[in-house]
């Protein structure tokens, strides 16, 4: 049995092997799959390999760059110049200005302007004491594009960069609509009313250009011709809103400005972003066309395509383009009729749809644009429903408002169309009060539009195998996005080249009564042979519930053979179950759950452990976890049958570990940590918290957020963790229950919130008080980090000194 990384999820559950068909699948993986370095990159800085290496300062590149990339302070290299595109449009006009800017002549540091005063509410945080020595030191290529910045005085420069708000009315929510009316409003009145400026449109509400507009202030009228053929008025209001100066990004990059320079980045970010924004589909800070990379089904009738991730950051090398390739599910481009029988899985049409398939039909295909094929011209239309009778039985009042017609007779009689399917039932569009009815077989879905909603497992596979690629492949794909961008700003052609040290694996601790006591991975791997458990848990109560039809009868000596394993790794585990084992159909998962919950609780006996072996159709997980962990408060450990059947030691290994860490065993420990040897963490009682919000996904507008937080429960171990989560207003980063002070008629004011319940839970475990906290915060972007910080950092605080001053 190998254990990749420790195994499992979260610590203390040592050499586990992840995805060998127990709990696996934790999560559901986006729509859009991006693997690699792109993500939130840090650039980090050079590192040595040995307690001899002198490290550079903070802000020097990485030692031997390649001869094209800069460094910071960023200075273009030898005979690198910024292109100068000569297209008149939007993009290339302000990027040459953006550019030319950026690449002036140094003048007097006296003449720059004063700096910004810092807002109270930013944080700067404590400053780097050094640079790592220790581990075998190497070279990597991280996904990073230096973008030359020079090391000028842009003060003086007369083409000010200017940033207008923007507000169109009537609201759009869609910003390729946006982008369009911008696009005829610059065609409109470029000449007329803009001063023969070409702005940049970040699609919103932001509008840049280099050099003011004639105005500080107008409304402009346009009228657009949609897709629906319909041409609309709109008035779109240009007001100045401030002068961004690219001086303060120059001053962050050489380290004399510390506050992070988030409106001059945004400026550069849509103006590397505007061009694609023009030509391709953008979804969040991803660009997908079919020009991009292969497009392949994904089952139900969604597909994906490639695209590629973009990003601009501020590093300690200079300002980087972060490029990755990514992926993301869309509706196929066929038929509505062809899309029912992949989506449903339907042999022929000829029967009427099911009321199941029917709703499932309407909800896969609510908001999705249209095109019928039976007119001369290209008209689409969004669905907003299903019919619930079959297309044969509708019927609608003509234009007259006298003659009804028949649906399948009107489309005889005006398009020549027989329908082949009219058991099928009509797509709706219009309003649910007057809705016009469309038959399936004539409706093509137009290509482009994005699947938003949630993928089941085995699309989640496709998409993750469609970018799961190897480094020189991947390299290549993501090298081959920058010439496809034209940015208009000299952009490195070659991947960054950052200095890493491979750090010597820490050394774990097992029991002593083991044959091997402690171990020391090698390639990130391990196994169990010849160890025990550091501290094995117990279980008295337990059963397992069989779900497979394939493997019916199996569970008595799967489960005899888990239980021997349990024990002679150092797990205390009753032999026999505390109720009957059981088999059951995979339709009935919720009342079998339910039935055991019932059962052990009767006897007085609530279970520790339910093993449960998987129905063989995938997909059953989310819900069995879902009704174990949430509804009945009981403790599950799911295995595939397929892995299960194999009765394999090495699968046997795997699964007992994770049952240990599940009833509050301890796989394996540091060695580090027993010897109190990990800096800052073992000197004096130390909490370590993580916290991270979730929030539903696009359309989901029902859901609220749900924020989790885990702490560590021992010391010096750090293995155990408790998690508490909360639910808060959808879409808000901002923890809001870290602490909260609540009004009890009887009681008074009762002071609460996670925060407080995890360090009295510490307390009570360790039976001392945590000396310092550790608390790690994922998922803040750079504008958000300084209020998360400011909010989060305060709520802390008022927790510890709830529970005592000081």
């Amino acid at each position: 049995m190998s254990g990749r990384g420790g195994g499992g999820r979260g610590s203390g559950r040592g050499g586990g092997r992840r995805g060998r068909g127990q709990d696996h699948g934790r999560g559901q993986p986006s729509q859009s799959s991006s693997r690699g370095g792109g993500g939130r990159a840090r650039g980090r800085g050079s590192s040595g390999s040995t307690a001899t290496y002198n490290p550079p300062p903070p802000q020097m590149a990485p030692a031997q760059p390649p001869p094209q990339m800069a460094v910071a302070p960023p200075v273009p290299p030898s005979g690198a110049a910024f292109s100068h595109p000569s297209s008149s449009s939007g993009v290339g006009s302000l990027s040459r200005e953006v550019s030319e800017k950026l690449t002036m002549e140094p003048v007097a540091v006296t003449t720059a302007p004063p700096l910004p005063p810092s807002l109270s509410k930013a944080t700067r945080p404590p400053p780097r004491p050094g640079f790592g020595t220790v581990g075998t030191k190497c070279l990597v290529r991280a996904n990073h594009f230096l973008v030359d910045v020079a090391n000028a005085d842009l003060y003086h420069y007369d083409a000010d960069l200017h940033h207008y708000d923007v507000t169109i009315k009537p609201e759009v929510t869609s910003k390729k609509l946006n982008r369009a009316i911008m696009k005829q409003l610059i065609d409109v009145y470029e000449e007329s009313h803009l001063g023969r400026r070409c702005p940049a449109y970040d699609g919103r509400k932001s509008l840049y250009t280099a050099g003011p507009l004639p105005f500080e202030s107008k409304e402009l009228v346009i009228k657009l011709t949609e897709e629906d053929w319909r041409e609309r008025q709109f008035k779109v209001a240009v007001k100045l809103a401030s002068k961004p100066d690219l001086h303060y990004l120059r001053e962050f990059l050489s380290g004399r400005h510390f506050e992070f320079p988030q409106e001059a980045i945004q400026v550069l970010d849509v103006v590397l972003r505007a061009k694609p924004s023009q030509i391709y589909t953008e979804v969040g800070r991803s660009f997908f066309h079919t020009s991009l990379g292969p497009r392949g089904e994904l089952g139900n009738g969604i597909e994906y395509w490639c695209g590629y991730y973009q990003c601009l950051r501020p590093t300690q090398m200079g300002l980087s383009l972060i490029i990755d390739a990514s992926a993301r599910s869309f509706y196929e481009p066929i038929l509505v009729s062809e899309f029912v029988v992949k989506h449903c899985r339907l042999s022929n049409l000829s029967k009427p749809l099911s009321d199941q398939d029917r709703v499932k039909v309407k909800k896969a295909l609510k908001g999705v644009r249209v095109r019928l094929i039976c007119m001369n011209y290209a008209k689409t239309c969004k669905i907003i429903g299903v019919s619930r009778d079959p297309i044969s039985q509708l019927t609608f009042t003509l234009d007259d408002k006298r003659t009804n017609v028949s649906v399948v007779k009107y489309f005889r009689e005006k398009y020549n169309v027989v329908l082949k399917y009219p058991s099928l039932p009509a797509l709706q569009r219009g309003s649910e009060a007057r809705p016009v009815y469309l038959p399936m077989e004539l409706c093509s879905i137009v290509e482009g539009q994005r699947y938003t909603k949630k993928l089941n497992e085995q699309q989640v596979r496709s998409l993750l195998r469609a970018t799961c690629q190897r480094p020189n492949i991947r390299e290549g794909n993501i090298t081959k996005m920058l010439p496809v961008n034209k940015l208009g700003m000299d952009v490195c052609k070659e991947l960054a080249m950052i200095e890493a040290r491979v750090l010597n694996p820490p050394a774990l601790k097992y029991h002593d009564s083991g044959r091997d006591k402690i171990v020391n991975p090698s390639c990130g791997q391990w196994n169990m042979i010849n160890k025990k458990m550091v501290n094995g848990g117990k279980v008295d109560f337990w059963t397992c519930v069989n779900f497979s039809s394939e493997y019916w009868n199996m569970s008595e000596d799967f489960c005899a053979e888990l239980v021997k394993m349990c024990n002679s790794k150092g797990m205390v585990f009753c032999q026999t179950p505390s109720i009957a084992m059981r088999s059951a159909r995979a339709d009935r998962i919720d009342q079998t759950l339910m039935d055991v919950y019932k059962e052990s609780a009767g006897l007085n006996k609530p279970l520790q452990l339910l093993i449960i072996i998987l129905p063989d159709q995938t997909g059953s997980y989310g819900k069995i976890k879902r009704i174990c962990e949430t509804e009945l408060g009981i403790v599950s450990q799911c295995c595939k049958p397929v892995q299960a059947a194999k009765f394999s030691n090495q699968y046997f290994e795997n699964v007992a570990l994770k049952i240990n860490a599940k009833v509050g065993g301890r796989n394996t420990v540091l060695n580090d940590a027993i010897l109190r040897r990990i800096p800052l963490v073992t000197d004096v009682p130390t909490i370590i918290f993580g916290a991270c919000v979730s929030h539903p996904p696009p359309g989901e507008d029902s859901s609220s957020s749900i924020a989790a937080v885990v702490a560590s429960m021992d010391w010096p171990e750090l293995t155990k963790y408790r998690g508490v989560v909360s639910a808060q207003t959808d879409r808000v980063e901002i923890i809001q229950d870290l602490y909260k002070q609540t009004k009890d008629p009887q009681k008074g004011l009762v002071e609460g919130g996670m925060v407080r319940e995890l360090l009295v839970a510490f307390f009570k475990s360790t039976r001392q008080k945590p000396s310092r906290i550790i608390f790690y915060r994922d998922g803040v972007s750079e504008g958000q980090f300084s209020q998360v910080l400011l909010y989060e950092m305060d709520a802390i605080r008022k927790a510890c000194s709830s529970l005592q001053e000081g």
